[in-house]
């Protein structure tokens, strides 16, 4: 079979809910990181045979194709085609995957997988809840479907109780993984281990003042276990808060997958290849827990061992998901999320799943490493899983 190759991987700094990135459309902040991808490859732009795009809230401003609409907002041509890709969470790792089967299968040679999610400008939610505002339907899941599973919705909060109860995982715990993602995540942006992969965007802060966003707003540098214990749970009985959970982020990503044809025609420089893909689904309740069986499935697909992975990206939706696979698999937890992970960085949604595999290409190369595994959780218990090899 033939190879993919990734050539450059690039995403936005988080922008908190209401920040620096809200005045982006976003179309236009997709589109960023789109001409990005082409300035840093140098790659004619005309030569892009596609553009895969995640995003899950395709509604309001990432209506009407948003993918179509970063190629538009881009400097690539109007030849350029482009699809939009929503597997939830795992949307834009899936724009991976797919970009990567279509250069493997030798139908096309130059894709570009990205993510794109303002949820700023497009709450979480906002597909179902406004057409049920307006009267019109009663929801996504219809009475057959919640029959069958014995439930009245389908939540990932409740999903990442549930897993909290069956780990026997104390707030405590959760707090202090949350603790540790915020001071990896501020460790590495003091360090400037994220420099490379961050696109500047032109912002104008509070006071006018204009600048360029080029560090995660989400990072909180004076967390503390006592700031994260006085955060109200989600529920009265429960152990998940704003605090041991992902957050609300703007932010766009995106990765560009070449053939070794391509590689040879345009002289480009691969910096890792895709080795591994997997999706996995399973139960649609507890929602959360199918890392761990796509991770189980890669492992067997690409005949890798756990010891063979040198950095693993586990996407901290809730820090119950990282700590149960933690737990399942067995791997080595300093391998694990080590610039931080979604509970400092921030989760946008769509975007997500390039954006990891952007830091976790960055740095595999950055230490001379060489294999790394990325996997998360996805509405309706589904799961992406991927590994690639980072090229020195």
């Amino acid at each position: 079979m033939a190879e993919a190759y990734i050539v450059e991987a690039a995403r936005t700094a988080g922008g908190k809910r209401g920040g620096a990135l809200k005045d982006w459309h976003p179309a236009d902040l997709g589109a960023q990181v789109l001409n990005a991808l082409v300035d840093r490859s140098g790659v004619d732009p005309a030569a892009i045979d596609d553009v895969i795009v995640g995003c899950v809230s395709q509604v309001g401003e990432q209506s009407f194709h948003v993918g179509r609409n970063l190629v538009l907002a881009s400097k690539l041509p109007e030849s350029v085609p482009a699809v939009s890709v929503d597997r939830q969470c795992g949307s834009s790792q899936q724009a991976l995957h797919f970009a990567a089967q279509a250069v493997m299968s030798g139908t096309q040679d130059l894709v570009i997988a990205a993510g794109i999610e303002s949820m700023t400008r497009v709450p979480m939610g906002t597909p179902f809840m406004l057409p049920m505002q307006a009267g019109l339907g009663v929801g996504p899941w219809s009475e057959a479907i919640k029959d069958r599973f014995g439930v009245t919705e389908f939540s990932q909060f409740t999903g990442a109780e549930m897993i909290a109860r069956k780990y026997q995982m104390t707030r405590e715990t959760l707090d202090r993984f949350a603790l540790e993602s915020h001071r990896k995540a501020a460790a590495a942006t003091d360090a400037e281990r994220f420099a490379q992969e961050i696109v500047p965007v032109a912002v104008v802060d509070a006071e006018g003042q204009e600048r360029e966003h080029v560090r995660d707003e989400g990072i909180r540098y004076d967390a503390s276990m006592e700031g994260l214990a006085s955060l109200k749970t989600l529920k009265p009985d429960g152990v998940i808060t704003a605090g041991n959970a992902s957050q609300v982020c703007d932010g766009a990503s995106g990765l560009l997958i070449a053939s070794e044809r391509a590689l040879k025609e345009h002289g480009l420089t691969p910096i890792a290849r895709v080795d591994a893909l997997a999706a996995t689904a399973g139960d649609p309740v507890i929602m959360l827990m199918e890392p761990v069986p796509a991770t189980r499935r890669i492992l067997e697909r690409s005949g890798r061992k756990l010891e063979d992975i040198d950095l693993f990206e586990v996407n901290e939706a809730f820090a119950t998901v990282p700590l149960a696979w933690l737990h399942d698999i067995g791997a080595d937890p300093t391998r694990l999320n080590v610039n931080g992970g979604a509970i400092a960085l921030g989760h946008p949604l769509g975007a997500t799943g390039t954006k990891l595999m952007t830091t976790l290409v960055h740095e595999l190369r950055r230490r001379g490493a060489r294999f790394g595994l990325q996997t998360m959780c996805e509405g309706g218990g589904i799961a992406n899983a991927t590994i690639i090899e980072a090229l020195h």
